[in-house]
């Protein structure tokens, strides 16, 4: 594949010139619309080559070459099939692993899909410090799904705060009139990293995390926790559910405490909480536990970080050796 060359898409309907490259991957293709849509190289064939354009237009007699005019390709206008359903928005963004298998090291991928009989220009973006980034931006068929990027599982800080603004429209047709949407969407990134989170669905033949953004006209509104509510929820949970710390009994042996410290296990509800918020609760539960029983010359304890990236062990560890220098562990 080369610069100029024709190509089509595999996975949606559309199409276009070959523009540019991004690193190894990714093939940058101009739409009829001209937008410069990134793709993935695997998902494009081609369909005639730069060389051969060349050539077809080399032999057309050259009274008739006008080199003030831009050529332009006829192709068959693309006439989209519209169910009853589609006449109202329902728009979606879905995350799915590269490599299900490898779920600690895979890359991921991200779509946009647009599951009604409008045509969508788009802005995708995220939250930085400073402010909002745009990650991709173009426009959808009306019933076809998008993909805007691969990322690594190290880029997932970046996404944790995202938004999809767009205008809805169709074309050559009345339509009724839609709202321009702008909806910020929380990413859970603690979820990339368990495997239940990728459920089968409608859209892909691989399990997927799907966030709706907009469904039947209507914006999704994400959900915001006040640290005060917050505070309530864990107190509330501590007062009803289980025990946390349960002894087990052992023959022979003095009781061993045994404590997960899988957040699920100790909130209800994570729903607005960050990477970083949740390893400071879960730690603050290890300290809690340690300082019940520091006087308690030989209890043993069990601590279940479960496997992860290792950054919840690698942070009890350093408390270990820098708090509780008398533990042996």
């Amino acid at each position: 594949m080369k610069i100029g060359d024709k190509v089509r898409f595999l996975n949606t309907t559309g199409g276009g010139i070959v523009r540019g490259f991004q690193g190894k991957d990714i093939v940058l293709v101009e739409d009829e619309e001209g937008f410069d849509i990134p793709v993935l190289i695997r998902e494009t064939v081609i369909i005639e080559s730069a060389n051969d354009m060349q050539v077809r237009q080399s032999t057309k007699p050259t009274a008739h070459i006008d080199t003030t005019q831009k050529r332009v390709i006829k192709e068959e206008e693309y006439k989209p099939e519209e169910t009853k359903e589609g006449e109202l928005l329902t728009v979606l963004l879905s995350y799915l692993p590269v490599d299900i298998k490898n779920l600690s090291t895979t890359n991921f991928e991200c779509y946009l899909i647009n599951d009604s009989n409008y045509y969508l220009s788009y802005n995708y973006m995220s939250r930085t410090d400073a402010g909002w980034i745009s990650r991709n931006t173009g426009m959808i068929e009306p019933n076809t799904k998008l993909f805007l990027e691969e990322f690594e599982k190290t880029d997932l800080n970046d996404i944790e705060h995202v938004c999809l603004q767009f205008l809805a429209y169709k074309k050559g047709k009345i339509y009724s009139l839609k709202n321009t949407y702008s909806v910020e969407v929380h990413i859970d990134t603690v979820k990339f990293y368990k495997l239940h989170s990728f459920k089968e669905n409608d859209y892909f033949e691989d399990n997927a995390m799907l966030y709706t953004v907009v469904k039947r006209d209507l914006a999704e509104k994400e959900l915001t926790i006040s640290p005060e509510e917050i505070e309530t929820a864990m107190k509330q949970k501590e007062d009803n559910r289980r025990p946390r710390i349960q002894p087990i009994e052992k023959k022979g042996k003095d009781a061993i405490l045994e404590i997960d410290l899988h957040i699920d296990e100790l909130l209800d509800n994570t729903s607005g909480l960050s990477s970083s918020d949740i390893l400071d609760y879960q730690l603050n539960k290890f300290r809690e536990v340690m300082d019940e029983n520091k006087r308690n010359k030989g209890q043993k304890i069990v601590f279940i970080h479960g496997k992860g990236d290792g950054i919840l062990k690698n942070a009890i560890l350093k408390e270990l050796k820098n708090n509780y220098k008398s533990v042996y562990f």
